[in-house]
């Protein structure tokens, strides 16, 4: 088996309320990633983006990352780790820099990114992420690179994304005792964005919307840069515990019955339409109303959609996100979602899996993999940033050199 750095293989570890899933890639010479293998496992131990039984946890990731390896004929040393839950938060700030040779250098660019991120931070959280949005030199303002531009003072806007320092902890204990190392921990809603969303979105203005088993993450871009996100605690496992409930079936079932045969648009279902319901306790199985089914649903996503304005609403969003709202995570899928949500936002929706990459893409090309390959491509950064530094080491590829500005401002 071959090791992580002898082919720079990047690894995406997405621990989610519902599934573990490990996606293995390597970085090409041309910089292109190429999947090369996928491990997914049921998670055990994990409740709205947080660890409540290490042990449970622990033995999923194995599991998934005995698979990958497997497929992919090697041995993970280290991983990029995605983290989410309701404890996420963001804030917009501003550094100021004077520069020091009326010509703008990296290091100016760092120091003022630095001088933005120096805000007092709790000291029971983190910052995850520093994402620079634009940049003014003296009276110009919008600027996107400032490397050579002439000017006497330079600022920097920037969005800080932070976690709570114990949950960071926990998730990332849960790898450390699967014997791996943590190269990055990226937020789940960040690397999702990254894997499903064009360019021309991020420009013209997107709400991008992650729908997990426990949570669901929310990234707005405008101008090409990350104004906001936030988690809600509301998404498919809500979903299949109301079917539980009110069908009167094991949850296992209500996951099968929501997967097979839910709707998000009651309107959409016919009245005659039937399914078999399984009982619990031995009892024999039923026959329920789909459309019945789908009016359990339906609210579910009503709800969410309407939270989602809310945070829209409330951060002044509504109105930015001209190319509309994108739809990603194994519950986007459902029927009818995005019905409801065209008619929530009153603006265009799509459900996106990640974009094209080289390799097993026909594996991962499942809104349930955004977040996973999104590990990959922010992993596929921090390589050319690695190898852009130490370019004799590989002999490479003006390519790198070339590709490091692109990737330095994605996270």
């Amino acid at each position: 088996m071959t090791k992580n750095l002898e082919k720079n293989l990047i690894v995406g570890l997405d621990i989610g309320t519902s599934k573990v899933a490990v996606i293995i890639g390597e970085v090409l010479p041309d910089g292109e990633i190429s999947v090369i293998g996928l491990g997914n496992h049921p998670s055990r131990g994990m409740d709205k983006g947080g660890v409540n039984d290490l042990d449970s946890i622990v033995k999923s990731v194995q599991r998934a990352l005995d698979q990958a390896e497997l497929m992919a004929d090697c041995q993970v040393a280290s991983v990029y780790l995605s983290i989410s839950g309701k404890h996420i938060a963001c804030q917009n700030e501003n550094g100021m820099v004077s520069i020091n040779d009326e010509e703008v250098t990296q290091e100016d660019v760092d120091n003022v990114i630095h001088t933005a991120q120096s805000v007092k931070i709790p000291t029971e959280r983190r910052i995850l992420h520093v994402l620079p949005q634009e940049y003014s030199i003296d009276v110009q303002d919008g600027i996107k690179s400032p490397i050579g531009m002439s000017g006497m003072r330079m600022e920097a806007k920037a969005h800080i994304v932070t976690c709570a320092n114990d949950m960071a902890k926990n998730i990332t204990k849960s790898v450390e005792r699967c014997g791996l190392t943590v190269d990055g921990l990226v937020f789940s809603g960040i690397a999702s964005a990254d894997a499903v969303l064009t360019s021309d979105e991020k420009d013209l203005g997107v709400c991008l919307v992650d729908i997990g088993g426990g949570t669901t993450d929310v990234v707005v871009y405008t101008g090409g840069a990350l104004r906001h996100c936030a988690v809600i605690p509301v998404a498919g496992n809500q979903v299949t515990s109301d079917i539980a409930k009110i069908f009167r079936t094991p949850q296992p079932n209500a996951e099968q019955i929501k997967v097979q045969f839910a709707s998000a648009r009651s309107n959409r279902v016919s009245r005659e339409e039937s399914i078999e319901v399984p009982s619990v306790g031995g009892r024999p199985s039923r026959s329920m109303s789909r459309h019945t089914l789908a009016e359990v649903v339906e609210p579910r996503y009503q709800e969410l959609f309407e939270l989602i304005l809310k945070q829209l609403r409330e951060h002044g969003l509504e109105e930015q996100v001209a190319a509309g709202i994108v739809l990603t995570g194994g519950t986007s899928s459902i029927d009818g979602a995005v019905d409801i949500a065209e008619a929530t936002f009153g603006m265009p929706v799509r459900v996106a899996s990640p974009l094209p990459i080289k390799g097993l893409y026909e594996y991962v090309e499942q809104p349930i993999y955004a977040t996973g390959i999104g590990l990959l491509r922010y992993g596929a950064g921090k390589v050319i940033e690695r190898q852009f530094e130490r370019p004799d080491r590989q002999g490479v590829t003006s390519f790198f050199s070339r590709a490091k500005s692109w990737f330095k401002g994605e996270f």
